[in-house]
């Protein structure tokens, strides 16, 4: 596996991942940084357009990961400032005034799930931020009702696998969701 920063000179790779329409339904990873009605409205195409202009003003909006040379994940992370969709949810509202960067979305490739993918890609986002200096990621993990659950339901990632990463259980507000956070100041170093 090979991490790599989302930036205009592997923008390609990121259209090859999500494919002509855009991950799960047009949403080009767009859901969490725009109002419901925007991301709506522009949904598909208007999507994909957005989240280029955030690629091309220098902005990292997450890391592609590749296996065998070819993109094969996503991984949306970034501060949580970013995402202001998440900064209205009533059910993700804030938990502190912590400065938290936030992993809100995770795209595997069909031919790549359920191969342990999605916890590599925990691991590169937690290096990726601590790369950057930031000293929390926060993520939001949904309460899956089937193990066969659709990529649409899981796209947040489950609490099983943040576990795995080291994450720590901060809150359930709701019977759905989850608030986890891993902290990097707080690492063990040999």
């Amino acid at each position: 596996m090979d991490f790599r920063p989302l930036t205009p000179g592997n923008w390609n790779d990121f259209e090859t991942l999500f494919g002509p329409h855009g991950a799960y339904g047009g949403c080009w990873c767009m859901w969490w940084r725009l109002t419901r009605k925007v991301f709506e409205r522009q949904q598909g195409d208007g999507n994909r357009r957005a989240m280029r202009a955030i690629v091309a003003s220098g902005r990292v909006p997450g890391i592609l990961g590749y296996r065998d040379g070819r993109p094969a994940a996503w991984c949306s992370v970034a501060p949580r400032e970013d995402f202001p969709s998440l900064n209205r949810s009533p059910v993700l509202k804030r938990l502190d005034d912590q400065p938290v960067w936030s992993l809100v979305c995770f795209y595997i490739a069909r031919d790549c799930r359920r191969t342990g993918l999605m916890r590599a890609m925990i691991g590169a986002a937690v290096d990726h931020v601590r790369r950057q200096g930031g000293t929390i990621v926060e993520a939001y993990p949904s309460i899956l009702k089937s193990k066969k659950a659709p990529p649409t339901t899981s796209f947040m990632g489950t609490p099983e696998v943040f576990r795995q990463a080291g994450f720590v259980e901060c809150a359930a507000p709701s019977p759905a969701k989850r608030i986890m956070r891993y902290a990097i100041a707080q690492e063990k170093r040999p």
